[in-house]
């Protein structure tokens, strides 16, 4: 097995582009070292993309935030400004794992990885979250919820990485949240996720919103209807009935031991339901 370290984005694009075997990129390892270790996987090529600059940081911009691929869910905790513009984001990268996996795990390692209950990816796509792939030929900007196209697949070519993920600038009155159930406290994975976020009008009237989904499909869900249920209204019990009908409706989970269809389903609407209020509130400044 080789391993590189490349400095640019760019050189570990070609790097990968090259390998003719299985070439795996390295981010914080906590999913490709178990994998490895478990001998799911046995790479060819890992390329190391802790030493690349512009994988490394969080910043600011006028856009929004821009957060490196390299970045661990730690450091994301520990930027006070990220916090507060997006909570619901901060907090599903926290829930990754344990203190130890929290510094090293990154959400775009959650993301690439593909597993349906990743914790970041519906907060991330109730955030409105862009990503940064890099080609060994060509850059390109894809939504959150264009990455993921199945259990362990996404829609990254060969040859691409992903260099950073991108939050907008959030609007006056607006607020996120993301809540998950599990049958355990700590260190479980989400039997089913739910993301909101949403803006409030000068009347505190919900003027936009996104709602996702984790856990109850292949893939984590963007739920537009769920959205509309909730735009046009001050979150009342109406307005929450129909957000819950839409989550139920738009889930198409999987029988296993953690978890029931029918549980996972009802389980959706209901958390989706709390995310919103949370979201609601924090939009109001509360």
């Amino acid at each position: 097995m080789k391993y590189q370290t490349p400095s640019t984005s760019k050189e570990a694009a070609v790097l990968i582009q090259s390998e003719p075997g299985q070439a795996f990129v390295l981010a914080g390892g906590t999913d490709l070292m178990v994998r490895m270790k478990g001998r799911f996987v046995e790479p060819d090529l890992l390329v190391d993309i802790k030493h690349i600059s512009a994988m490394q940081s969080i910043k600011k911009l006028a856009t929004g935030f821009r957060i490196g691929a390299a970045v661990s869910a730690a450091e994301m905790g520990e930027n006070t400004s990220l916090k507060k513009t997006w909570p619901g984001v901060v907090e599903s990268a926290n829930l990754i794992g344990s203190d130890q996996i929290q510094n090293r795990c990154t959400i775009a390692g959650n993301l690439c990885n593909a597993s349906p209950a990743a914790d970041a990816v519906p907060a991330l796509i109730a955030a409105g979250a862009k990503v940064n792939v890099v080609g060994a030929q060509r850059r390109r900007t894809v939504a959150v919820e264009r990455i993921i196209t199945g259990p362990g697949t996404t829609s990254l070519r060969k040859g691409e990485v992903v260099e950073a993920i991108t939050l907008p600038k959030r609007p006056p009155k607006s607020g996120d949240a993301y809540l998950r159930f599990t049958p355990r406290s700590e260190m479980d994975i989400a039997v089913v996720g739910a993301g909101v976020s949403l803006t409030l009008d000068s009347k505190m009237v919900i003027k936009s919103a996104r709602v996702a989904l984790g856990a109850v499909a292949p893939t984590p869900l963007l739920v537009p209807a769920a959205a509309q249920a909730i735009v046009g209204t001050k979150l009342n019990k109406a307005a929450l009935n129909l957000l819950a009908q839409a989550c139920c409706a738009a889930c198409n989970p999987i029988d296993d031991k953690r978890g029931t269809i029918e549980f996972r389903t009802e389980v959706a609407g209901v958390l989706a339901q709390r995310a919103a209020k949370m979201a609601y509130q924090r939009a109001r400044g509360k």
